[in-house]
């Protein structure tokens, strides 16, 4: 009866752990981030193309009050890649277009395209991989979004997936 109870814990268990990346299985190179929604070119990127994109850093404090130097690929260059509306375009009905970040729990944020728009803001919002040099750690990874300047991290969302483009209508 023992043995059994294990081994009904253990095929229960190996999903969640396939998933979360205990097993060691599950690396940056296997991860997938959509882009989709209000865009030319729906975009579905594994952690290699990610990788090979050109990688910015900010400087930003974090929850804990302490400066950190992030790196990763501004937001903006993942959604011209994707053909959202931007630039000299981001005028009139387009104003309305706002972006939804998700994380693998389910936990979304919100930005008005035009937040992310260098024509429009002067900070650079970043899909992060990497804090202060390492990797962004377990549960955190392997990419978050950081907003320097805020003064709530509220939408520094983390282990993102997926990226929307929509109306406000």
């Amino acid at each position: 009866m023992r043995k059994l109870h294990v081994r009904a814990t253990t095929t229960w268990l190996l999903p969640f752990l396939f998933v979360f990346g205990l097993t060691g299985l599950s690396s940056q190179a296997q991860t997938v981030l959509t882009i989709s929604g209000e865009v030319t070119k729906p975009l579905t990127l594994q952690g290699s193309d990610l990788k090979a994109m050109a990688h910015s850093q900010v400087s930003a404090k974090d929850r804990d009050g302490k400066e950190h130097q992030y790196t990763g690929i501004p937001l903006v260059d993942l959604l011209k890649q994707a053909g959202a509306t931007l630039g000299g375009e981001l005028r009139g009905e387009n104003l309305m277009k706002y972006v939804v970040v998700k994380a693998i729990d389910g936990y979304e944020v919100l930005f008005a395209l035009a937040e992310l728009d260098p024509e429009f803001a002067t900070r650079t919002i970043l899909l992060a991989d990497q804090v202060d040099g390492t990797p962004l750690p377990f549960g955190t990874g392997p990419y978050r979004i950081v907003v320097p300047g805020e003064k709530k991290p509220a939408r520094w969302i983390r282990e993102v997936k997926a990226i929307e483009i929509r109306f406000a209508k």
